[in-house]
């Protein structure tokens, strides 16, 4: 079994409940790990009954107590991390992505071409997986969908076709 490191916390239960209480998932197990440790005693409390109870990895246990012993409860409950990527596109180049998306006169055939059109619009240069993934998760477009109709389809041949090729069907 591994030895008990007795690192004396400061800050009384109540607190640490408290503040247990208002915790986020990030704080929560390192909080957890100051209770067990205060309620260890000055006895101390091994790192693998920490993770039993705690529920965490031996080096993260090993990580908390360093920065509780270093910094006490402030640098146990920062951390470095920065947050999310910028979005890719603003809301101007997303209303723009939408309208070409969805219209269906538009000579777009497919991603290649509208990563070329985001490059010479925005004069942006996106990746092709980066744009494709944008796409299908806020336009829920299709790789390889067949369109409708042709761009340069003539509305009025078709209804005039569509009438001869009746007339021609029947007298058959």
């Amino acid at each position: 079994m591994s030895n008990s490191l007795f690192i004396p916390v400061v800050e009384p239960i109540t607190l640490l409940k408290q503040k247990l209480k208002k915790a986020t998932s990030l704080f929560a197990p390192r909080i957890r790990m100051l209770i067990e440790m205060k309620q260890a005693g000055s006895s101390g409390i091994s790192k693998r009954c920490l993770m039993e109870r705690v529920g965490a990895s031996s080096q993260s246990i090993h990580t908390w107590r360093t920065s509780y012993k270093d910094g006490g409860l402030t640098l146990l409950l920062s951390h470095n991390k920065t947050g999310f990527k910028p979005p890719t596109f603003n809301k101007e180049e997303h209303k723009e992505l939408e309208k070409i998306l969805h219209n269906p006169t538009n000579n777009i055939t497919g991603y290649v071409e509208l990563n070329e059109w985001v490059l010479k619009e925005f004069n942006k240069q996106v990746k092709y997986n980066t744009l494709l993934k944008y796409c299908i998760k806020h336009f829920q477009s299709k790789v390889k969908v067949a369109r409708k109709s042709h761009i340069k389809k003539d509305d009025d041949a078709v209804t005039t076709f569509k009438k001869t090729s009746v007339k021609s069907a029947k007298k058959r």
